[in-house]
């Protein structure tokens, strides 16, 4: 069995690999246009998803798994994939802890006011009029209830948090009070303090968050994107805000990447900016390659239904 890696992986997981799976053979740190006469003796191929064409898949005569390592995988050739029935996983939930994290930070952040008191020192300005809000039985939507959602729902609870999820069937999930349909969002987006989308790009949320979901948002509501930039019509989220002055938004993905300078989010005083960084954690590496090898071990053993985060190719996610 061989295990085509264009992932770069540091030498002590590496030795790790060879030293748990004795029998597979590994082909480390290949950029893939440059690994093209070992694609077609690939059984496996470890990538990032975004280096992949319909070119190199049909190259890989002998392919049948693909692991990618990461959560996002929207830029994967699905219509050969798909075609040639070849096993996707992917690495989600090697995320949920630090964009948990971020959003807490950037809930915090907002509601004590960090970036006014932070201008304050720089002015030597003593003001003890600055609004201070509390989290403390305020209402967070969280609009995806995966592991991202499902891990910020936890710490949210931690806060003394009324804790909302949005799902396609409204099911009901661990850690939250309530949850809702899609169809039915408009009811508790009315009502809640924060808002957070977790929302993977697909064909059904593309666009989903329009002028109409924005101005459903109670005022002095915090949207919160971590999911996907292109899930929000970027265009009517500005229109809202610019309208509605008391509702803030904490963005963290964007339609286009990086967002241009001259972009007017930069400059809207009721916007936080962060550069797609709110998953990034030295711990990354080390937990998707957890996922690697506990699939690869099932892979080997004829275990497939066992294996973590299988991709439906069809739905795309």
């Amino acid at each position: 069995m061989k295990v085509l890696s264009t992932v770069k992986l540091p030498e002590y997981m590496k030795e790790d690999l060879s030293r748990s799976y004795p029998d597979v053979v590994f082909y480390h740190d290949k950029k893939i246009n440059e690994a093209l006469d070992l694609l077609p003796e690939a059984d496996i191929i470890l990538t990032y998803g975004e280096d992949l064409t319909e070119e190199h898949i049909n190259q890989a005569k002998n392919l049948k798994w693909m692991m990618v390592a990461s959560a996002g995988i929207d830029q994967l050739p699905f219509s050969v994939l798909e075609e040639r029935d070849i096993l996707v996983t992917n690495s989600k939930g090697v995320h949920a802890i630090p964009m948990a994290e971020y959003c807490i930070s950037m809930m915090l952040q907002v509601s004590r006011q960090a970036e006014v008191l932070a201008e304050n020192q720089r002015l030597h300005k003593w003001d003890r009029r600055v609004r201070m809000e509390e989290l403390y039985e305020k209402t967070v939507l969280i609009i995806g209830t995966g592991a991202i959602g499902n891990a910020t729902a936890k710490l949210t609870q931690a806060f003394g948090m009324n804790v909302w999820g949005v799902n396609s069937d409204g099911r009901k999930v661990e850690y939250y009070d309530k949850t809702y349909k899609m169809n039915e969002v408009k009811e508790p987006l009315s009502q809640a303090d924060f808002v957070i989308s977790v929302l993977p790009s697909t064909e059904r949320t593309i666009g989903l968050l329009n002028k109409e979901f924005f101005q459903n948002m109670k005022d002095h509501a915090v949207f919160i994107n971590i999911g996907r930039g292109d899930v929000v019509v970027e265009r009517d989220l500005i229109d809202v805000l610019k309208i509605n002055r008391s509702i803030h938004a904490v963005l963290d993905v964007f339609e286009t990447e990086p967002l241009p300078a001259e972009h007017e989010l930069w400059d809207m005083e009721n916007v936080t900016i962060t550069p797609h960084l709110s998953g990034i954690t030295k711990r990354y590496l080390p937990r998707a390659m957890e996922i690697f090898k506990s699939n690869l071990a099932d892979y080997i053993s004829n275990e497939h239904k066992q294996m973590k985060n299988k991709i439906s190719l069809g739905k795309r996610y």
